[in-house]
């Protein structure tokens, strides 16, 4: 057990939907703030000692593309890549905390371990079917997991093939990868795991004009992420809280 805390890392360039990313993280894993730090790799370095300083760490998404062209992509966007890259190698190599990157996060970790990233997998905004596995079902973290569950997705590329020596935890009909793992620390989603439904409409007022989805049709879209249950990808926060996180007593009640 643990009294390190956890830390949220923000790939996200517009400062309002990271602070409301941050809080649905906090809020879904449970956590107080004191028990969640925060690093926002757009505007700050990373720091060396960051995988020595946390217990584990969460990756929220970004409007960033692994395979945006080299030539459009920004300082700040780069940035953030090779930061991401900083800390999925040091996790990998088995020298760091537990660690979850989301869906900019996994293409990121899959690119970088020599999987391929395609844009052949795009998810419009809203609620999609996930799938566990056979490895998933006997996952420390998704096996208690319903077997099939509803998460919300937005998202313009996917993994195209694993890595080498990646487990695959879940699946999809339009994105077939929905999830994986590296070793025993190292998770990746390709769903977003933290918002709340009414969160992720919020986030999509953000958005409203980026191509997720057609900006004409924002209400039909909202309503139907209103109506999804995402109960299964919250517990999954849950849980890697609970098995990477600060020692149970340290916790909310």
């Amino acid at each position: 057990m643990t009294t390190a805390p956890l830390l949220y890392v923000c790939a996200r360039p517009q400062q309002d939907a990271a602070h409301a990313e941050y809080e649905s993280f906090r809020h879904a894993m449970g956590l107080a703030t004191s028990q969640l730090d925060r690093l926002d790799l757009v505007r700050e370095p990373l720091p060396g000692d960051v995988l020595d300083r946390h217990s584990g760490i969460v990756v929220g998404g970004s409007p960033f593309n692994v395979t945006d062209p080299e030539s459009t992509k920004t300082d700040a966007q780069r940035g953030v890549e090779a930061g991401l890259e900083r800390i999925a190698a040091g996790i990998a190599s088995g020298d760091g905390p537990a660690a979850m990157f989301t869906c900019f996060g996994i293409g990121v970790v899959t690119r970088m371990l020599g999987g391929e990233v395609s844009r052949a997998f795009p998810e419009d905004t809203g609620p999609v079917t996930v799938a566990l596995t056979s490895a998933g079902t006997r996952d420390p973290l998704f096996g208690e997991l319903a077997p099939r569950f509803e998460a919300l997705t937005a998202h313009k590329e996917g993994t195209g093939v694993l890595p080498p020596g990646a487990v695959q935890l879940a699946s999809g009909s339009g994105c077939p990868v929905q999830a994986y793992r590296i070793g025993d620390r190292l998770y990746t989603t390709q769903f977003h795991p933290e918002p709340t439904p009414e969160a992720f409409v919020a986030r999509m007022t953000v958005y409203r004009n980026d191509g997720y989805f057609d900006a004409s049709a924002f209400d039909e879209v909202a309503d139907r992420v209103r109506a999804a249950s995402v109960n299964e990808p919250q517990e999954l926060l849950r849980r890697f809280a609970r098995r990477f996180g600060p020692s149970p007593s340290d916790l909310p009640a």
